[in-house]
């Protein structure tokens, strides 16, 4: 009995039926990636249910039962004792009714952790009000950011237009989410040198250890620690979220609320800079100075922390040579390393900035295939194998 032939018009029915199955299961996908971005901040009943969390929370409304625990002889997160017998009240109902003393006050300690500043970041005001309470400014009109000062005319002129278009007129992107432009003007650039200077000069001459980013190849200075993190934070807000808006937003770019700012040196004492990814989201990166040879930058494509050690393909391999005055803009997840300084003195200004927005929706996203082109290429790569078993089930 011969076996019985599908047509044509079935066949492509069929096949049709299964691609749109196909569709529908990653329109599925992506619906679950828009759910959870819904659902980043905790939902709360109004009648006072437990927040759907399994990290410790309190209830809206305080329970009709007094509670009579005391906590002042166990070790407490806030000092006042007070503070937990308020608490108590607000605990959900499992924890109160079963929960020992000890066992409360480590459920709320729990909870107030959340909110307190950690032990690190503490030391870090402490550290940063000693200095500025002692350090005196080299150059004053550094800490407030003067843009007609600062930076040069081009730049400026597409700041005011805020549009792709003016953006585009004054960058390069050599390799794709690599973006190249002339920024800040030779005066900027010799007052950070010499008040980075000025500040290392009085750092010896003070008992305090400064706060370093050290990486194998160069010295840092944070200036946010010596008084202009608010120069900085005016730079980011209004100078760079602008222009990441545009390019970077998939990276958070539209969203960049914190920052750290850090002066480095590459010395002809340093070593290559190996391949590796920093904890920013946006990177700006400008040369200040000096005389120097060596020291050249080198991308090797965006990936998610999965595909962070796969190859490189042949179009996100790129080089570049500092330029005084010149900036490079990108993600902080772009693959990256630094040839060492070979003579002379290098001298950059980098600007880590983040979005607490990004990295909250990044915990819930799934499908990573609009930037990382591994994630991508094997998105496709199941298509296609879903293809191929339509086709050979309708052979």
């Amino acid at each position: 009995m011969e076996k019985e032939q599908s047509s044509p018009l079935h066949s492509n029915a069929m096949e049709d039926t299964a691609m749109e199955d196909i569709k529908a299961k990653e329109d599925a996908e992506a619906k679950e990636d828009t759910k959870a971005k819904e659902n980043v901040e905790e939902k709360v009943d109004t009648k006072g249910k437990e927040k759907q969390s399994a990290s410790p929370s309190l209830l809206l409304y305080p329970c009709a039962e007094p509670e009579e625990d005391t906590y002042e002889d166990l070790k407490l997160e806030v000092e006042s004792p007070a503070v937990y017998e308020v608490m108590q009240r607000f605990l959900p109902y499992k924890v109160r009714s079963t929960a020992s003393r000890e066992e409360k006050a480590e459920y709320m300690n729990s909870v107030l952790r959340k909110y307190l500043p950690d032990q690190g970041d503490k030391l870090k005001e402490e550290y940063r009000e000693q200095i500025l309470s002692n350090y005196q400014p080299l150059h004053v009109e550094l800490y407030t950011l003067q843009p007609t000062d600062f930076f040069v005319h081009s730049f400026l002129k597409a700041i005011n237009q805020n549009t792709e278009e003016g953006y585009r007129s004054i960058m390069s992107e050599p390799c794709p989410g690599v973006f190249t432009f002339d920024m800040l003007q030779p005066r900027f650039c010799e007052m950070m040198m010499a008040e980075v200077e000025h500040f290392e000069n009085w750092i010896r001459e003070t008992d305090l250890v400064v706060k370093r980013r050290r990486t194998t190849t160069t010295m840092s200075t944070c200036v946010n620690d010596f008084g202009l993190h608010q120069m900085l934070d005016k730079l980011m807000e209004d100078f760079i979220c602008p222009i990441s808006e545009v390019f970077l937003a998939e990276f958070g770019g539209s969203t960049l609320d914190s920052h750290d700012g850090f002066v480095e040196y590459g010395t002809d004492n340093d070593v290559d800079l190996g391949f590796h990814v920093d904890d920013a989201d946006v990177i700006l990166n400008v040369c200040l100075g000096k005389q120097f040879t060596g020291g050249d930058l080198f991308f090797r494509g965006v990936r998610c922390e999965e595909h962070v050690n796969t190859e490189a393909k042949p179009e996100e391999i790129f080089e570049y040579s500092h330029v005084v005055g010149r900036a490079i803009l990108h993600c902080g997840r772009h693959r990256r390393g630094a040839r060492a300084t070979t003579s002379g003195q290098r001298i950059n200004l980098l600007l880590l900035c983040r979005s607490s927005v990004f990295r909250d929706l990044s915990k819930y996203k799934t499908d990573l295939s609009g930037w990382c082109v591994m994630c991508k290429s094997e998105k496709e790569e199941k298509r296609r194998q879903a293809v191929s078993a339509v086709k050979m089930v309708l052979r």
